[in-house]
């Protein structure tokens, strides 16, 4: 038996404005290939299939036509459990009637944690895999708040949260393969940060809890899972140096710092209760590029591209001495005829040297949420030993906002 594993699809994901229907419709198609090709049983998708809890209708276009194209393949089986990215209700709303395509959808913990046990059977009727499909655990599955309480004493209830909930889905897992019988292997599936865990600058992922602690180990996963299926954290990787926790990574590059980064998908092949894992490298179905250094070196290397005919989309970062007030013009320029765009242009010199105090050449571009906090932090003069409380406060609003799901009614 077959599994491919896969998450982080971001569906509807702009790069600085740019929308990228074309490159997530070109992903999807390669799918659909590769499952027939790998003649592939079942599908495990890990949550952040769309960027935003309200995608688009082209979005959710691609999403269905994707999953009515894998079920008629040789694909029997496809589970998708919802990431922090993911509106849960809106991710559930339909899965009655994906069932009778055999798409099994958890958006949301459910009250029962037998529903997120999914025992997924061949042709011949038999049970041939056991999934315990976890989604993302949100703050308020798996932690009553209680007041007084300190940062420590969330992350701990946090963890044991976390652990809890694996725990007790393993157990039922465990208990229906005993009664089954037979060598039936049971995979578990994610959406969290393992310590440990490898990002790159750009990649939007966020933090999904207050507190570094939040960061789960690879040992709060039961020993008696024979794969567990992440997502969350885009960089292709393992969990702990165990070849059966894995993270898929994201199948396209977020931002130009993920764009020299070999995406891939997991292949999972099962001989009884051992798994043989491989990775498959995912095409690039639109090349990035981040082009740094002064004047010299950054029209070099736009020349090479274009003698090559790219239709790169490119990110510049000026690093030069000299002060280049025309530095997008020069470059609009430099492009004109070519088939290569230029999304982003940070001129750091001009940052750096011109308005170092003043921010004026940044954007909301160039800072995420945290930085935007500070800076107020900074403009209000509030007193250091006071910001340790506010920040905590912060980014404990930030995530409730995060977490809530408007489309829930």
């Amino acid at each position: 038996m077959k599994i491919l594993h896969t998450s982080d699809w971001h569906i509807g994901r702009n790069l600085y404005g740019r929308k990228r229907y074309e490159e997530f419709e070109a992903f999807l198609t390669w799918m659909v290939e590769t499952i027939q090709r790998e003649e592939i049983d079942v599908l495990l998708i890990a949550g952040d299939i769309f960027d935003t809890s309200t995608p688009s209708n082209r979005a959710q276009e691609l999403y269905y036509r994707f999953l009515c194209r894998v079920a008629a393949s040789s694909c029997r089986h496809v589970v998708v459990t919802a990431g922090n990215h993911d509106s849960p209700s809106f991710l559930d709303a339909p899965k009655e009637l994906l069932e009778a395509l055999n798409v099994h959808v958890i958006g949301s913990v459910a009250e029962n944690p037998e529903e997120e046990v999914l025992v997924l059977k061949g042709e011949d009727g038999s049970a041939e895999l056991i999934v315990c499909a976890v989604p993302y655990l949100r703050d308020r599955d798996i932690r009553v708040a209680e007041a007084g309480e300190s940062v420590e004493d969330k992350e701990c209830k946090l963890i044991e949260g976390i652990r809890g909930h694996y725990a007790e889905v393993t157990a039922l897992a465990e208990g229906k393969r005993a009664e089954l019988g037979g060598e039936i292997p049971v995979v578990a599936m994610g959406h969290l940060f393992t310590a440990g865990g490898q990002t790159v600058e750009g990649d939007g992922v966020r933090e999904l809890y207050v507190g570094s602690l939040a960061h789960v180990a690879a040992n709060i996963f039961p020993d008696t899972l024979d794969y567990v299926a992440l997502g969350h954290l885009h960089v292709p990787q393992k969990v702990g140096g165990f070849d059966t926790i894995r993270y898929s990574g994201s199948p396209l590059p977020m931002g130009f710092g993920e764009a020299m980064q070999e995406k891939s998908v997991c292949v999972v092949e099962f001989s009884g209760l051992d798994p043989d894992v491989r990775l498959i490298p995912v095409p690039v179905f639109q090349k990035l590029e981040r082009i740094r250094g002064n004047w010299e070196e950054i029209s070099a290397r736009v020349l090479e591209l274009k003698a090559v005919e790219s239709r790169a989309w490119l990110e510049i970062v000026y690093e030069g001495e000299e002060v280049m007030g025309d530095l997008r013009e020069r470059l609009d320029a430099i492009v004109a005829d070519t088939d290569m765009e230029i999304l982003r242009v940070k001129n750091s010199r001009i940052v750096e040297r011109v308005m170092r105090k003043m921010h004026e050449e940044e954007t909301l571009d160039d800072l995420d949420v945290n930085e935007v906090f500070e800076r107020c932090l900074d403009a209000h003069d509030v007193p250091q030993e006071q910001r340790p409380e506010l920040i905590g406060a912060y980014r404990e609003t930030l995530i409730s906002l995060y977490e809530l799901d408007s489309r829930a009614e």
